[in-house]
């Protein structure tokens, strides 16, 4: 399964104010835009400080691991768990774990590396993964006036020390999230790294002929291929289709190698143009932010202006198409259906006190900074990730989850893979997947989830410092491992009921949870439905008369209201 072709151009937008426009003219973007996949930058990095090498060292230090894993890869260059392990001397879990997590970031699927990790992963896609373990994420932009937002609002999170920064409740108080970097903000900083490392990453990649000085290193187009897995272009033109030394080349006849220093210039050029395109661009909807709002706006209007239910359609096509957004909800119900979700991955963005439905089959999904609400996740064919959310509800089917820095959260999850726990996390709750609806075992087949295999129950727990954030977990705090979560009660489980007219008519409808309930749980269902039964059983039998029916009737429909009240206020 190759990355989705992005979406054709979005709809022209309404003509910009003129004050705007003389303020910030649009820049023309160049014939092809190369943009970074973000799947390798958000997905794929692991807190794992033995695949982490200093930048001082790091091309020096993976060349020696390059030697070390060609000698003990397969006759087709492939590396096993085995040799990741002894090359880099960390447990075989970690290193089954490493290569998990490069067969769901992959632009393509791998056949021969299974989505556990077992098999064996192209030594060249290793390296890449390996390479961009030492990428750190951009930090926020300074607030032009923290001292005073500090003074407002004190922390009073239990992330202080760590995580207060990102807590998401000190997020919707201080009004910070224009201060949060944006995705073009990150894909310009993502940019920037791969142009500063392109040479090393190139050499490393290459191979060794006869020759003197840049001659003497050379890139096969399908090793020219295989950086894929950083770069793309915006208009899902290949890179080997793109780049005018392999472009048109015979399939019958394998193109001749070129020279890295060949390579290494028109990849510069190109991140050059893409670069200065992109910065125009976020310096352009900068001023015209400023021009047309006040910057200190109120609570209500940052909410109202934030709110988003779709991919946003902006000037820049390279940025968004291939995910749609569903941010800064409050106090409501969104639903996303298959049509309505452009590309192949949804980011659930600043949500509070809501419920978010994406009923839908996508690759990706990510969850961040959400609090009070609960989100369903029906078919996520490689990772989920979820991040700095508070008191969350979260019921997922998915390969593979990734829970980051959350604390009081429930999830309720269907996994083919161990849970994965990183961060500092406080008071978590796992439980077996909860739910249905029509369409949701035919998009898990179409994600390749397996029903029939959970492992809810078993997560993989790293550490709580996160060498890529040098913002939550700054240098020279000592790492320890982070905090597992724990199995929800059995009497505390309940089905969640989406909607039915929230389906749509299908051949041949989900009509329950597909992933199979554990015996203590359905011991527990069981228990609650035979204590119902008997309710209801007493109530048919009681000898009143039409006055007392009437009066407890009432009774029952003011307990359930105030029931349904409470459970308002839980979420």
């Amino acid at each position: 399964m190759v990355d989705d072709p992005l979406d054709p151009p979005p709809e022209p937008q309404p003509q910009t104010p003129p004050a705007v426009a003389a303020a910030s003219p649009s820049p023309s973007p160049p014939p092809l835009l190369l943009r970074p996949r973000r799947e390798a930058f958000e997905h794929g990095l692991l807190p794992i400080p033995k695949l982490i090498f200093p930048e001082g060292t790091l091309a020096h230090t993976l060349a020696q691991v390059k030697d070390k894993l060609a000698s003990a890869a397969d006759g087709g260059g492939r590396v096993a768990a085995a040799a990741l392990a002894e090359a880099l001397q960390i447990p075989h879990e970690q290193a089954a774990l490493a290569l998990a997590t490069l067969a769901a970031v992959l632009p393509a699927d791998d056949p021969a590396l299974d989505s556990g990790g077992g098999g064996g992963a192209d030594l060249r896609d290793v390296l890449l993964f390996l390479y961009i373990q030492s990428y750190k994420r951009l930090v926020p932009r300074a607030h032009k006036d923290s001292p005073a937002v500090t003074d407002v609002w004190p922390s009073t999170s239990a992330f202080d020390g760590y995580l207060s920064a990102l807590s998401p409740i000190q997020l919707v108080r201080s009004n910070s999230r224009r201060f949060m970097p944006s995705q073009a903000d990150e894909e310009i900083h993502q940019l920037s790294y791969l142009q500063k490392h392109m040479a090393n990453i190139l050499t490393l990649l290459a191979d060794s002929v006869e020759g003197e000085g840049d001659d003497s290193l050379v890139l096969t187009m399908e090793t020219f291929e295989h950086l894929g897995f950083l770069l793309k272009f915006s208009e899902g033109t290949p890179l080997s289709q793109a780049a005018t030394f392999f472009a048109n080349s015979d399939p019958d006849m394998p193109a001749a190698p070129v020279s890295a220093a060949q390579v290494h210039d028109w990849i510069s050029q190109n991140i050059s143009a893409s670069l200065e395109f992109s910065t125009e661009k976020s310096i352009s909807k900068e001023v015209s932010q400023q021009v047309t709002s006040d910057i200190d706006v109120t609570m209500a209007d940052a909410n109202a202006s934030n709110a988003r239910n779709s991919t946003p359609t902006g000037t820049n096509p390279a940025y968004y198409r291939n995910t749609t957004f569903v941010e800064g909800f409050s106090k409501t119900s969104v639903v996303k259906h298959a049509s309505d979700v452009k590309g192949h991955s949804v980011k659930v963005l600043n949500c509070h006190e809501s419920v978010i439905y994406i009923l839908a089959p996508l690759k990706y999904a990510t969850v961040y900074g959400c609090s009070d609400a609960t989100v369903v996740l029906g078919a996520i064919g490689k990772v989920v990730k979820v991040e700095h959310c508070e008191r969350v509800h979260i019921i997922a089917a998915a390969k593979r989850i990734c829970i980051a820095n959350c604390r009081e959260c429930i999830f309720y999850l269907g996994v083919n893979h161990q849970p994965l726990i990183v961060g500092d996390n406080h008071k978590l709750q796992v439980a077996p997947f909860n739910t249905y609806y029509p369409q949701l075992g035919e998009h898990l087949a179409k994600v390749g989830v397996d029903p029939a295999i959970n492992k809810w129950d078993q997560p993989f727990v790293l550490g709580v410092v996160d060498p890529h954030d040098s913002l939550s977990h700054p240098a020279g705090v000592s790492d320890v491992q982070a905090e597992s979560a724990a199995r929800l009660d059995p009497d505390l489980f309940t089905n969640f009921m989406i909607p039915s007219w929230f389906g749509t008519e299908v051949q041949e409808p989900t009509k329950c949870c597909p992933f199979p309930l554990p015996e203590i749980y359905c011991a527990s269902q069981s228990k609650k439905l035979a204590a119902l039964e008997d309710i209801r059983r007493t109530i048919r039998e009681l000898q009143i008369d039409d006055n007392r029916k009437k009066e407890l009737t009432n009774a029952l429909h003011a307990q359930f209201k105030d029931w349904l009240y409470a459970c308002q206020l839980e979420y």
